[in-house]
């Protein structure tokens, strides 16, 4: 880890260049300071070159871990954690690359962990009634009664269990045994929910506004839905017989 900040906010791409041109500068000029590292599944638009020229121009403070082919979400975080470990991060966040997370409500999710309120914050669409933007009807009626779902099957004392815009305790990633996560998309982030949860860790939630991105595509689908849904069974079953 480099010696000028103990941040590192990972952010998974894969035809995000446009994104990411507008991304890095506003994450470089936040405070506290912080690290990226991208974590990139050889987009064919060359998200990757255009993040190795901005680690020209920040060098020490932007990485990029390439693999090769689209591996999914949940497997690109996995990789960003154990970078994070290895390189001894002591708080390691995760968000999108296409501004539905508004970058700026990092430091607060980051000072949220600090501070010793929580051990994961978690950037929340629901904490506070709902607070989401240019989303249609049906999407929302989709992503609020799937968070219904989650909490119901898992007891999860968290209203947006599928939040992709949070802050870990370092500690909270050593415990979880992250080579036994399988999930993407929703269901990642359910997983690391509940694993936090059943180790005993506190979860926060802290309000933010989230928008439909702007910029690329969205990479929800049929069967993203579909793992969600059960997922949240296998979770409890593995609780039941210890498999966790």
């Amino acid at each position: 880890m480099q010696s000028d900040s103990d941040i590192l906010v990972i952010v998974p791409t894969y035809n995000e260049i446009e994104n990411v041109e507008h991304l890095i500068p506003v994450v470089m000029n936040l405070e506290p300071l912080m690290h990226i590292l991208f974590v990139d599944d050889n987009s064919p638009d060359d998200t990757a070159g255009r993040i190795r020229h901005f680690a020209s121009v920040w060098p020490g403070r932007i990485h990029l871990l390439s693999r090769n082919g689209k591996q999914g979400l949940g497997s690109a975080y996995v990789a960003g954690f154990k970078y994070a470990i290895e390189q001894h991060y002591e708080y390691i966040c995760e968000m999108d690359a296409d501004f539905s997370h508004s970058p700026e409500d990092l430091p607060k999710l980051v000072y949220t962990v600090k501070s010793g309120v929580a051990d994961v914050a978690i950037g929340s669409r629901y904490h506070n009634g709902i607070s989401i933007i240019n989303w249609p009807l049906s999407r929302l009626i989709l992503s609020y009664t799937a968070n219904l779902y989650a909490r119901w099957i898992t007891g999860l004392p968290v209203k947006d269990t599928t939040a992709g815009f949070k802050c870990f305790r370092r500690e909270v990633l050593e415990k979880i045994s992250l080579d036994r996560i399988k999930s993407n998309g929703y269901a990642f982030q359910i997983e690391m929910h509940y694993r936090a949860f059943i180790a005993g860790f506190k979860l926060k939630e802290v309000s933010i506004i989230f928008r439909e991105r702007k910029r690329g595509e969205s990479k929800i689908s049929k069967a993203i839905i579909f793992e969600a849904v059960w997922m949240v069974w296998a979770l409890k079953l593995r609780k039941w017989f210890r498999r966790l």
